[in-house]
Protein backbone atom coordinates (compact mmCIF):
# COMPACT_ATOMS: atom_id res chain seq x y z
CA UNK A 1 0.00 0.00 0.00
CA UNK A 2 0.86 3.20 -0.47
CA UNK A 3 1.03 4.34 2.97
CA UNK A 4 4.21 1.48 3.65
CA UNK A 5 6.38 3.16 0.74
CA UNK A 6 9.75 4.72 1.93
CA UNK A 7 10.17 8.47 0.81
CA UNK A 8 13.14 8.55 -1.91
CA UNK A 9 16.00 10.58 -2.02
CA UNK A 10 14.62 12.26 -5.28
CA UNK A 11 11.43 12.65 -7.12
CA UNK A 12 11.53 10.29 -9.68
CA UNK A 13 10.03 11.66 -12.70
CA UNK A 14 10.83 15.40 -11.77
CA UNK A 15 13.27 17.86 -12.90
CA UNK A 16 16.14 18.47 -10.88
CA UNK A 17 16.71 21.66 -8.33
CA UNK A 18 20.82 21.10 -8.43
CA UNK A 19 21.44 21.47 -12.52
CA UNK A 20 23.74 24.16 -13.06
CA UNK A 21 22.34 28.18 -13.27
CA UNK A 22 18.84 26.84 -12.37
CA UNK A 23 17.16 27.47 -8.98
CA UNK A 24 14.08 25.81 -9.54
CA UNK A 25 12.49 22.64 -10.94
CA UNK A 26 11.50 23.43 -14.16
CA UNK A 27 8.48 20.81 -13.93
CA UNK A 28 7.28 22.75 -11.31
CA UNK A 29 8.27 26.51 -11.23
CA UNK A 30 5.58 27.38 -8.41
CA UNK A 31 7.06 25.00 -6.18
CA UNK A 32 3.83 23.28 -5.35
CA UNK A 33 5.27 20.08 -4.16
CA UNK A 34 6.38 22.22 -0.63
CA UNK A 35 2.53 22.76 -0.26
CA UNK A 36 1.53 18.88 -0.41
CA UNK A 37 1.24 17.31 2.57
CA UNK A 38 3.82 14.63 4.04
CA UNK A 39 1.27 11.71 3.49
CA UNK A 40 0.98 13.23 -0.52
CA UNK A 41 4.26 13.56 -0.78
CA UNK A 42 4.72 10.00 0.20
CA UNK A 43 1.69 8.99 -2.51
CA UNK A 44 3.51 11.16 -5.57
CA UNK A 45 6.74 9.43 -4.59
CA UNK A 46 5.51 5.74 -4.51
CA UNK A 47 3.70 6.19 -7.93
CA UNK A 48 6.08 7.99 -9.62
CA UNK A 49 8.41 4.97 -8.69
CA UNK A 50 6.10 2.60 -10.08
CA UNK A 51 6.07 4.59 -13.33
CA UNK A 52 9.37 4.85 -14.08
CA UNK A 53 10.18 0.80 -12.77
CA UNK A 54 7.44 -0.37 -14.38
CA UNK A 55 5.28 1.57 -16.43
CA UNK A 56 8.01 3.68 -18.94
CA UNK A 57 9.82 0.20 -19.61
CA UNK A 58 6.76 -1.70 -21.37
CA UNK A 59 4.73 1.42 -22.04
CA UNK A 60 5.77 2.33 -25.73
CA UNK A 61 5.79 -1.62 -27.03
CA UNK A 62 2.08 -1.70 -25.58
CA UNK A 63 1.05 1.15 -27.28
CA UNK A 64 2.24 0.28 -30.69
CA UNK A 65 0.62 -3.22 -30.07
CA UNK A 66 -2.54 -1.92 -28.80
CA UNK A 67 -2.35 -4.02 -25.92
CA UNK A 68 -3.11 -2.99 -22.55
CA UNK A 69 -0.65 -4.12 -19.52
CA UNK A 70 -3.01 -5.86 -17.48
CA UNK A 71 0.30 -7.47 -15.87
CA UNK A 72 0.37 -4.52 -13.74
CA UNK A 73 -2.89 -4.43 -12.46
CA UNK A 74 -1.61 -6.31 -9.04
CA UNK A 75 0.61 -3.85 -8.57
CA UNK A 76 -1.75 -0.98 -8.95
CA UNK A 77 -3.94 -2.76 -6.54
CA UNK A 78 -1.01 -3.50 -4.12
CA UNK A 79 -0.14 0.11 -3.61
CA UNK A 80 -3.52 1.10 -2.98
CA UNK A 81 -4.62 3.29 -6.34
CA UNK A 82 -7.47 1.56 -6.62
CA UNK A 83 -10.40 3.40 -5.03
CA UNK A 84 -8.10 5.30 -3.11
CA UNK A 85 -10.26 7.84 -1.76
CA UNK A 86 -13.01 5.24 -0.40
CA UNK A 87 -13.12 4.76 3.23
CA UNK A 88 -13.41 1.22 4.22
CA UNK A 89 -14.35 -1.88 1.98
CA UNK A 90 -10.25 -2.89 1.56
CA UNK A 91 -9.36 0.76 0.18
CA UNK A 92 -6.72 3.54 1.12
CA UNK A 93 -8.88 6.51 2.44
CA UNK A 94 -6.52 9.18 1.07
CA UNK A 95 -8.00 12.56 0.50
CA UNK A 96 -8.43 14.17 -3.01
CA UNK A 97 -5.13 15.58 -3.65
CA UNK A 98 -3.62 12.29 -3.23
CA UNK A 99 -5.81 11.02 -5.61
CA UNK A 100 -5.01 13.79 -8.02
CA UNK A 101 -1.43 12.99 -7.91
CA UNK A 102 -1.96 9.63 -8.47
CA UNK A 103 -3.68 10.38 -11.86
CA UNK A 104 -0.81 12.80 -12.47
CA UNK A 105 2.24 10.64 -12.07
CA UNK A 106 -0.43 7.22 -13.69
CA UNK A 107 -0.42 9.67 -17.31
CA UNK A 108 2.88 10.70 -17.09
CA UNK A 109 3.47 6.62 -18.28
CA UNK A 110 0.23 6.60 -20.70
CA UNK A 111 -3.20 7.72 -20.43
CA UNK A 112 -4.24 4.57 -20.58
CA UNK A 113 -3.29 3.72 -17.61
CA UNK A 114 -4.48 6.20 -16.01
CA UNK A 115 -7.82 5.98 -17.53
CA UNK A 116 -8.11 2.20 -16.16
CA UNK A 117 -7.47 3.37 -12.44
CA UNK A 118 -10.22 6.55 -13.29
CA UNK A 119 -13.05 4.34 -14.40
CA UNK A 120 -12.24 1.85 -11.80
CA UNK A 121 -12.26 4.16 -8.84
CA UNK A 122 -14.24 7.06 -10.34
CA UNK A 123 -17.03 5.35 -12.61
CA UNK A 124 -17.52 1.64 -10.86
CA UNK A 125 -16.38 1.74 -7.12
CA UNK A 126 -17.75 5.28 -6.50
CA UNK A 127 -21.08 4.73 -7.85
CA UNK A 128 -21.76 1.50 -5.92
CA UNK A 129 -20.35 3.01 -2.68
CA UNK A 130 -21.93 6.10 -2.69
CA UNK A 131 -25.41 4.24 -4.43
CA UNK A 132 -25.16 0.46 -3.94
CA UNK A 133 -26.37 -1.60 -1.12
CA UNK A 134 -24.18 -2.76 1.73
CA UNK A 135 -24.05 -6.56 0.31
CA UNK A 136 -23.18 -5.04 -3.10
CA UNK A 137 -20.07 -2.63 -1.66
CA UNK A 138 -19.34 -6.17 0.31
CA UNK A 139 -19.44 -7.89 -2.95
CA UNK A 140 -17.25 -6.00 -5.49
CA UNK A 141 -15.54 -2.56 -3.14
CA UNK A 142 -12.65 -5.41 -1.77
CA UNK A 143 -12.53 -7.24 -4.72
CA UNK A 144 -12.17 -4.67 -6.84
CA UNK A 145 -9.58 -2.69 -4.79
CA UNK A 146 -7.67 -5.92 -4.59
CA UNK A 147 -7.49 -5.62 -8.15
CA UNK A 148 -9.47 -9.22 -8.58
CA UNK A 149 -12.76 -7.64 -10.22
CA UNK A 150 -11.98 -5.10 -13.07
CA UNK A 151 -15.21 -2.62 -13.66
CA UNK A 152 -16.44 -0.16 -16.85
CA UNK A 153 -19.05 2.60 -16.88
CA UNK A 154 -21.89 2.42 -19.43
CA UNK A 155 -23.22 6.07 -20.35
CA UNK A 156 -22.18 7.03 -23.80
CA UNK A 157 -24.20 5.83 -26.54
CA UNK A 158 -23.28 6.25 -30.45
CA UNK A 159 -25.71 8.61 -31.04
CA UNK A 160 -25.57 10.53 -27.71
CA UNK A 161 -22.28 11.04 -26.42
CA UNK A 162 -22.64 14.65 -24.66
CA UNK A 163 -26.48 14.02 -24.20
CA UNK A 164 -26.46 11.04 -22.11
CA UNK A 165 -30.66 12.07 -21.00
CA UNK A 166 -31.44 10.75 -24.92
CA UNK A 167 -29.75 7.48 -24.60
CA UNK A 168 -31.60 4.71 -25.90
CA UNK A 169 -30.66 1.69 -23.61
CA UNK A 170 -33.44 0.63 -21.52
CA UNK A 171 -34.82 -1.83 -18.61
CA UNK A 172 -38.03 -2.59 -18.30
CA UNK A 173 -39.44 -4.39 -15.36
CA UNK A 174 -40.99 -8.43 -15.86
CA UNK A 175 -41.76 -9.86 -12.79
CA UNK A 176 -39.38 -9.66 -9.91
CA UNK A 177 -36.54 -8.86 -12.54
CA UNK A 178 -35.52 -6.05 -15.05
CA UNK A 179 -35.11 -6.68 -18.82
CA UNK A 180 -32.35 -4.75 -20.01
CA UNK A 181 -32.20 -4.09 -23.88
CA UNK A 182 -29.34 -1.60 -25.87
CA UNK A 183 -26.03 -0.52 -26.31
CA UNK A 184 -23.07 0.90 -25.01
CA UNK A 185 -19.84 2.91 -26.99
CA UNK A 186 -15.98 3.89 -26.28
CA UNK A 187 -16.04 2.06 -23.10
CA UNK A 188 -13.00 1.96 -21.04
CA UNK A 189 -12.16 -1.66 -19.63
CA UNK A 190 -15.04 -3.04 -21.06
CA UNK A 191 -13.84 -6.25 -22.81
CA UNK A 192 -11.69 -7.31 -19.51
CA UNK A 193 -14.60 -6.22 -16.64
CA UNK A 194 -15.79 -8.57 -14.30
CA UNK A 195 -18.79 -5.83 -14.09
CA UNK A 196 -20.38 -3.31 -15.61
CA UNK A 197 -22.28 -0.12 -14.15
CA UNK A 198 -24.78 0.65 -17.47
CA UNK A 199 -27.15 3.00 -16.68
CA UNK A 200 -30.45 3.18 -18.71
CA UNK A 201 -33.80 4.47 -18.80
CA UNK A 202 -36.97 2.53 -17.08
CA UNK A 203 -40.48 3.68 -15.80
CA UNK A 204 -39.15 5.44 -12.76
CA UNK A 205 -36.18 7.30 -14.30
CA UNK A 206 -32.71 6.47 -15.32
CA UNK A 207 -31.64 3.20 -13.13
CA UNK A 208 -28.09 2.21 -12.64
CA UNK A 209 -27.69 -1.33 -13.08
CA UNK A 210 -24.92 -3.92 -12.16
CA UNK A 211 -24.45 -6.11 -15.40
CA UNK A 212 -21.88 -9.17 -14.66
CA UNK A 213 -19.62 -10.38 -17.36
CA UNK A 214 -21.62 -14.02 -18.24
CA UNK A 215 -24.63 -12.62 -18.29
CA UNK A 216 -27.19 -14.15 -21.06
CA UNK A 217 -27.21 -11.37 -24.18
CA UNK A 218 -24.47 -9.33 -22.71
CA UNK A 219 -21.47 -9.30 -25.11
CA UNK A 220 -18.68 -6.75 -25.13
CA UNK A 221 -16.65 -6.81 -28.06
CA UNK A 222 -13.02 -4.93 -28.37
CA UNK A 223 -13.04 -1.95 -30.30
CA UNK A 224 -9.70 -2.44 -32.68
CA UNK A 225 -7.68 -0.07 -35.16
CA UNK A 226 -7.67 2.95 -32.69
CA UNK A 227 -5.06 5.44 -33.42
CA UNK A 228 -5.37 6.94 -29.40
CA UNK A 229 -5.47 5.09 -26.14
CA UNK A 230 -3.66 1.82 -27.88
CA UNK A 231 -2.83 0.95 -23.95
CA UNK A 232 -6.34 0.82 -23.26
CA UNK A 233 -8.43 -1.68 -23.76
CA UNK A 234 -12.04 0.28 -25.46
CA UNK A 235 -14.89 -1.91 -26.31
CA UNK A 236 -19.08 -1.28 -26.98
CA UNK A 237 -21.41 -2.81 -24.85
CA UNK A 238 -24.55 -4.91 -26.22
CA UNK A 239 -27.11 -5.67 -24.43
CA UNK A 240 -30.21 -8.00 -25.78
CA UNK A 241 -33.03 -9.21 -23.16
CA UNK A 242 -30.68 -9.40 -20.32
CA UNK A 243 -32.28 -10.32 -17.52
CA UNK A 244 -31.34 -8.56 -14.23
CA UNK A 245 -32.53 -9.22 -10.67
CA UNK A 246 -33.64 -6.72 -8.59
CA UNK A 247 -30.40 -7.20 -6.70
CA UNK A 248 -28.54 -5.79 -9.83
CA UNK A 249 -30.14 -2.54 -9.46
CA UNK A 250 -28.38 0.38 -7.65
CA UNK A 251 -30.90 1.69 -4.78
CA UNK A 252 -29.59 5.00 -3.96
CA UNK A 253 -30.53 6.78 -6.59
CA UNK A 254 -32.71 7.66 -9.68
CA UNK A 255 -31.93 10.27 -12.44
CA UNK A 256 -29.13 11.56 -13.81
CA UNK A 257 -27.74 12.97 -11.01
CA UNK A 258 -26.12 9.65 -10.62
CA UNK A 259 -24.45 9.08 -13.36
CA UNK A 260 -23.52 12.83 -13.46
CA UNK A 261 -21.93 12.50 -10.23
CA UNK A 262 -20.10 9.87 -11.40
CA UNK A 263 -18.42 11.96 -14.11
CA UNK A 264 -17.68 15.00 -11.54
CA UNK A 265 -15.49 12.53 -9.81
CA UNK A 266 -13.67 11.32 -13.10
CA UNK A 267 -13.57 15.17 -14.39
CA UNK A 268 -11.93 15.67 -11.48
CA UNK A 269 -8.79 13.05 -11.57
CA UNK A 270 -8.56 14.02 -15.41
CA UNK A 271 -7.98 17.72 -14.53
CA UNK A 272 -4.67 16.38 -12.07
CA UNK A 273 -3.67 13.18 -15.20
CA UNK A 274 -2.31 15.67 -18.26
CA UNK A 275 0.02 17.92 -16.26
CA UNK A 276 1.60 14.58 -16.12
CA UNK A 277 1.63 14.25 -19.70
CA UNK A 278 2.72 17.65 -20.31
CA UNK A 279 5.94 17.23 -17.91
CA UNK A 280 6.65 14.40 -19.86
CA UNK A 281 6.72 16.16 -23.11
CA UNK A 282 8.80 19.32 -21.24
CA UNK A 283 11.48 17.04 -19.58
CA UNK A 284 11.99 14.82 -23.22
CA UNK A 285 11.91 18.26 -24.86
CA UNK A 286 14.62 20.11 -22.57
CA UNK A 287 16.81 17.39 -22.88
CA UNK A 288 17.01 16.98 -26.59
CA UNK A 289 16.85 21.19 -27.15
CA UNK A 290 19.85 20.95 -24.51
CA UNK A 291 21.51 18.38 -26.81
CA UNK A 292 20.73 19.43 -30.15
CA UNK A 293 22.95 21.99 -32.16
CA UNK A 294 21.89 24.15 -35.03
CA UNK A 295 23.23 27.06 -36.39
CA UNK A 296 26.38 25.96 -34.23
CA UNK A 297 24.97 26.22 -30.74
CA UNK A 298 22.20 24.07 -28.72
CA UNK A 299 18.67 24.89 -29.44
CA UNK A 300 18.10 26.08 -25.98
CA UNK A 301 20.54 28.94 -27.16
CA UNK A 302 18.13 30.37 -29.59
CA UNK A 303 15.57 33.23 -28.76
CA UNK A 304 12.63 31.41 -30.16
CA UNK A 305 12.86 27.95 -28.49
CA UNK A 306 13.49 29.48 -25.40
CA UNK A 307 9.98 31.20 -25.65
CA UNK A 308 8.13 28.27 -26.39
CA UNK A 309 9.69 26.64 -23.74
CA UNK A 310 8.73 29.11 -21.45
CA UNK A 311 5.56 29.22 -22.33
CA UNK A 312 5.56 25.71 -21.50
CA UNK A 313 6.21 26.01 -18.35
CA UNK A 314 3.69 28.61 -17.58
CA UNK A 315 1.17 26.94 -19.10
CA UNK A 316 1.79 23.75 -16.64
CA UNK A 317 2.58 25.96 -14.14
CA UNK A 318 -1.55 27.41 -14.01
CA UNK A 319 -2.44 24.22 -14.31
CA UNK A 320 -0.61 22.82 -11.58
CA UNK A 321 -2.59 25.77 -9.37
CA UNK A 322 -5.60 25.09 -10.60
CA UNK A 323 -5.63 21.36 -9.25
CA UNK A 324 -4.03 21.28 -6.24
CA UNK A 325 -6.80 24.74 -5.63
CA UNK A 326 -9.70 22.13 -7.63
CA UNK A 327 -8.42 19.01 -4.75
CA UNK A 328 -8.30 21.78 -1.56
CA UNK A 329 -11.77 22.55 -2.56
CA UNK A 330 -12.88 18.82 -3.09
CA UNK A 331 -11.80 18.02 0.17
CA UNK A 332 -12.91 20.93 2.17
CA UNK A 333 -16.85 19.45 0.63
CA UNK A 334 -16.54 22.72 -0.90
CA UNK A 335 -16.30 21.61 -5.27
CA UNK A 336 -18.80 23.08 -7.78
CA UNK A 337 -19.36 20.65 -10.74
CA UNK A 338 -18.28 23.84 -12.81
CA UNK A 339 -15.14 24.12 -11.32
CA UNK A 340 -14.33 20.88 -12.26
CA UNK A 341 -15.58 21.84 -15.89
CA UNK A 342 -13.10 25.10 -16.25
CA UNK A 343 -10.22 22.68 -14.28
CA UNK A 344 -10.71 19.78 -17.34
CA UNK A 345 -11.21 21.95 -20.21
CA UNK A 346 -8.06 24.19 -19.28
CA UNK A 347 -5.47 21.42 -18.17
CA UNK A 348 -6.15 18.82 -20.99
CA UNK A 349 -5.74 21.60 -23.88
CA UNK A 350 -2.83 23.05 -21.80
CA UNK A 351 -1.55 19.02 -22.34
CA UNK A 352 -3.11 18.94 -25.39
CA UNK A 353 -1.34 22.35 -26.90
CA UNK A 354 2.22 21.17 -25.20
CA UNK A 355 1.83 17.40 -26.91
CA UNK A 356 2.04 19.13 -30.19
CA UNK A 357 4.78 21.90 -30.15
CA UNK A 358 6.87 19.13 -28.43
CA UNK A 359 6.11 16.83 -31.44
CA UNK A 360 6.73 19.61 -33.74
CA UNK A 361 9.80 21.17 -31.91
CA UNK A 362 11.69 17.28 -32.34
CA UNK A 363 11.58 17.92 -36.06
CA UNK A 364 11.44 14.79 -38.10
CA UNK A 365 12.00 12.66 -34.87
CA UNK A 366 8.95 13.83 -33.20
CA UNK A 367 6.47 11.69 -35.40
CA UNK A 368 8.50 8.71 -33.96
CA UNK A 369 7.33 6.41 -30.81
CA UNK A 370 11.31 6.65 -29.89
CA UNK A 371 10.01 10.16 -28.15
CA UNK A 372 7.16 9.82 -26.10
CA UNK A 373 5.05 13.40 -27.28
CA UNK A 374 3.53 11.60 -30.42
CA UNK A 375 2.27 9.30 -28.23
CA UNK A 376 0.62 11.63 -25.62
CA UNK A 377 -0.57 13.88 -28.12
CA UNK A 378 -2.40 10.96 -30.07
CA UNK A 379 -3.71 10.03 -26.43
CA UNK A 380 -4.84 13.58 -25.25
CA UNK A 381 -6.63 13.64 -29.03
CA UNK A 382 -9.29 11.42 -26.79
CA UNK A 383 -8.87 12.91 -23.20
CA UNK A 384 -10.39 16.24 -24.51
CA UNK A 385 -13.27 14.56 -26.17
CA UNK A 386 -14.22 11.86 -23.02
CA UNK A 387 -16.03 13.00 -19.96
CA UNK A 388 -17.70 15.50 -21.88
CA UNK A 389 -15.91 17.20 -24.79
CA UNK A 390 -13.71 20.69 -24.63
CA UNK A 391 -17.22 22.28 -26.34
CA UNK A 392 -19.38 21.09 -23.21
CA UNK A 393 -17.34 22.22 -20.29
CA UNK A 394 -16.85 25.73 -22.38
CA UNK A 395 -20.77 25.59 -21.77
CA UNK A 396 -21.06 24.94 -18.90
CA UNK A 397 -18.68 27.89 -17.83
CA UNK A 398 -21.16 29.80 -20.00
CA UNK A 399 -24.18 28.95 -18.55
CA UNK A 400 -22.37 30.01 -14.93
CA UNK A 401 -21.71 33.14 -16.33
CA UNK A 402 -24.67 34.18 -17.92
CA UNK A 403 -27.46 31.85 -16.04
CA UNK A 404 -28.17 30.68 -19.68
CA UNK A 405 -28.36 27.21 -20.55
CA UNK A 406 -27.12 27.23 -24.40
CA UNK A 407 -27.34 23.71 -25.00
Amino acid sequence: MVESASKPDAVPGQGSRDRPGRTLDPLDLFDIRSELSEEEILVQDTVARFVDDQVLPIIRECFEQHRFPRELVSEIAALGLLGSSIEGYDCAGLNSVAYGLICQELERGDSGLRSFVSVQSSLVMYPIHSFGSEAQKQRWLPAMARGEAIGCFGLTEAHGGSDPASMKTHAKRQGGDWVLNGSKMWITNGTIADVAVVWAHTDEGIKGFLVERGMPGFAAPEIDNKMSLRASVTAALFFDNVRLPEASVLPGVTGLRGPLSCLTQARYGISWGPIGSAQACLRELLAYTGSRKLFGSPLTHKQLIQVRLADMARRISTAQLLALRLGRLKDAGRLHPTQVSLAKWNNVRMALDIARDCRDMLGGGGISAEYVPVRHMLNLESVITYEGTESVHQLVVGKELTGVSAF
